[in-house]
């Protein structure tokens, strides 16, 4: 008889496009939620749940390829035949919630969701398929007072994380303003207006040149490629140039540019009186164009909003991966979408909303220097005598008690200098020491494991001598020199 193959043992990897976080990291984003989640609270917004999986019917024209439903999401077929996916986002999930309890839920309903969200695209650097989202939306609120409650929002949602007022803007647009300039160049076509679209899109990276010879027979790119353009004559591009050329040294000025940029469109002049009200409602709020301001240059999923839409920018620069300086770019980003619901309901419902990208809005930070590189670790209790475990324990409860966090070492205890150096990884602050003469006077050694490092490191035998790291004090003392020598790092 063969002999049986040896099964080998799983490479232990992480999948492509994902990654494992680990304590501070973890640490970090759930401080950056609930702060997060406190300012949504106090704008009156209820927390939502929602399943991981959801129908790909539920989640519908929205995924990237909806012809073949394991593209763009990670989805199965159950044994019914009806097709399963891992959410794409939290937006699709609202809808079909409101959908299937808006008898029982409060119109208009107020709701925020964090968490991950899956996407099977293909990753790269600082992009993957797993990341998390914090979403708030409001729906069944048609008046334009809700998109300028949600850019308040995102504004104070920003500062109060730590962006300082000057390191960011919400910039405000509206889909409306844009189907009036596509009105008043009489692009009917919609492969036409689809090319356009696409087109204005590349308004940051070619310019206003760029933009008019994509609008008309082509350009040339960087590399030498010749671009086709989408062919329309010069007099019909006018309308897009003056578009994205609009805006003014204020709101005013700006709004009055995009009157003109429209024309006779009565769509067009709709969204630009939307526009001009969402600034009335800020500037009431005492919010300025610092924090705020109308940009007719935001393209947002364009077939998606239906209205007002917003972009959250970082302005300060950071350094790339070859040294050059650039701005750090969007963190945040929604708009209102008016046609979602109808999808189960078929009755047209409003909705307007926006969503942070957590992890970059931490990285962020980081660059920043408003986040820590790493947490302080647990104060650690050494083992000096097994049979003494109970003293321990009885030690590192008593610190529990008085809110400090703790552990005693649970290793092997054989090598106290392994312990020390268990300690250091995990980044603890102090280490407590009893062995058998210090239980037998009473007494417990305590080691400002900070202060010994930094001593190690830069001091003299002389300062070594006057700063010593290390105290004997009575066991009755535990908590008090702990404490005190916590207040003294920090």
């Amino acid at each position: 008889m063969a002999k049986q193959k040896k099964q080998p043992r799983p490479k232990a990897i992480t999948p492509k496009g994902f990654r494992d976080y680990f304590g501070h990291e973890v640490t970090e984003r759930a401080e950056m939620l609930q702060t997060i989640a406190g300012v949504y609270h106090r704008y009156g917004f209820d927390a939502l749940e929602s399943s991981a999986v959801e129908t790909v019917e539920a989640l519908g024209k929205f995924l990237p390829d909806v012809d073949r439903p394991n593209e763009g999401v990670f989805a199965w077929q159950e044994e019914d035949e009806s097709w399963l996916a891992l959410r794409y986002d939290l937006t699709a999930p609202l809808a079909r919630v409101y959908a299937q309890y808006r008898n029982d839920l409060p119109t208009p309903y107020r709701r925020y969701a964090m968490g991950p969200v899956w996407r099977n695209e293909k990753p790269g650097p600082g992009r993957f398929r797993q990341f998390y989202q914090c979403d708030a939306d409001t729906v069944g609120a048609p008046s334009v007072a809700a998109d300028a409650e949600i850019c308040a929002m995102l504004s104070d949602t920003l500062e109060a994380v730590g962006i300082a007022r000057g390191d960011y803007v919400v910039r405000v647009n509206n889909r409306k303003v844009l189907n009036g300039v596509l009105e008043a160049m009489g692009v009917a076509d919609d492969g036409q207006q689809a090319a356009v679209l696409r087109t204005i899109d590349k308004f940051d990276k070619v310019g206003e040149a760029g933009v008019r010879e994509l609008l008309g027979k082509g350009r040339l790119d960087a590399s030498g490629a010749y671009i086709d353009g989408v062919g329309l004559a010069e007099e019909q591009a006018e309308p897009v140039i003056a578009f994205l050329t609009s805006k003014g040294a204020d709101a005013e000025a700006t709004l009055a540019n995009l009157r003109a940029a429209v024309g006779e469109s009565a769509v067009g002049a709709e969204g630009v009186a939307e526009l001009e009200q969402i600034a009335a409602l800020l500037a009431a709020q005492g919010y300025g164009p610092d924090q705020i301001e109308i940009d007719p240059s935001v393209v947002r999923g364009l077939g998606y909003y239906t209205g007002p839409v917003f972009e959250a920018e970082l302005t300060f620069e950071i350094t790339d991966e070859k040294g050059r300086p650039r701005q750090f770019g969007s963190v945040a980003g929604g708009g209102r979408y008016d046609d979602l619901v109808k999808r189960f309901t078929g009755q047209a419902v409003p909705a307007t909303g926006v969503s942070i990208g957590v992890d970059r809005l931490l990285a962020a930070l980081r660059e920043k220097g408003r986040v820590q590189s790493a947490e302080r670790g647990p104060v650690v209790v050494t083992v000096m005598d097994r049979d003494r475990m109970p003293e321990y324990q009885t030690m590192v409860a008593e610190l529990r008690q008085a809110g400090i966090r703790a552990e005693v070492y649970l290793g092997n205890p054989k090598n106290f200098g392994n312990q020390l150096k268990y300690a250091d990884k995990r980044q603890s602050p102090v280490a407590v020491i009893e062995g058998s003469d210090e239980a037998a006077r009473g007494v417990i050694q305590i080691k400002d494991l900070v202060l010994g490092a930094q001593i190690a490191e830069n001091a003299t035998l002389e300062e070594w001598k006057e700063r010593p790291s290390q105290f004997e004090v009575p066991r009755s003392e535990l908590v008090a020199k702990v404490r005190d020598i916590l207040k003294a790092q920090s």
